[in-house]
């Protein structure tokens, strides 16, 4: 894996501007940059759908940088996916659904950010029920399957709004990228 695309999917409000997002976006580059090509993409600046759809084919790895907004991804950032990810590009009909992707040579991760604590996570009598940050975020982890992508560990900040920790989230995804991308 040598091509790596980083999609900033924030959408901003006025009461989350999308600075700490900015932040994590700005560090998964500079991290990888030195050993990877990097393209990007910052959904909210706009984008060129076929320009889009040549940086997935491009990508070895396609990195999502994105707040979690209502247990789910922001409005434009479904949007964006809506729209990049054509049939016959993306995928195809398969033999049974869900089986006719056609990005199959491309691994993604996700890295986002809640304001939900950590500890709404993994406990059967909090919030979650004891479903991990993953298991929450299952519709993205079975798009990203249904064209055929593969995923590699996700990354999660928790309680960014309430208890923002800057250094503890970005020492995390430094220690994470390094996992993953074995820096």
């Amino acid at each position: 894996m040598k091509n790596i695309l980083v999609i900033n999917g924030h959408e901003y409000y006025p009461y989350a501007p999308g600075k700490l997002n900015k932040t994590l976006f700005s560090q998964i580059i500079d991290t990888l940059k030195e050993k990877y090509e990097i393209k990007t993409t910052i959904v909210q600046h706009g984008y060129d759908i076929k320009e889009e759809q040549d940086k997935f084919k491009w990508a070895d790895v396609v990195i999502f940088q994105t707040p979690i907004y209502w247990m789910g991804l922001p409005a434009i950032l479904k949007n964006y996916i809506d729209k990049v990810f054509e049939y016959n590009i993306f995928f195809k009909g398969g033999e049974s659904y869900g089986k006719g992707g056609l990005m199959t040579d491309k691994k993604y991760m996700i890295s986002t950010t809640w304001n939900a604590p950590e500890s709404s996570f993994n406990k059967k009598d909090e919030f979650f029920q004891g479903k991990s940050v993953d298991e929450t975020l299952v519709q993205i982890h079975k798009t990203l399957e249904f064209v055929g992508m593969n995923p590699l560990k996700s990354f999660s900040c928790n309680d960014v709004v309430i208890n923002p920790d800057i250094d503890k989230f970005t020492k995390g995804l430094d220690s994470h990228l390094k996992e993953v991308f074995h820096l």
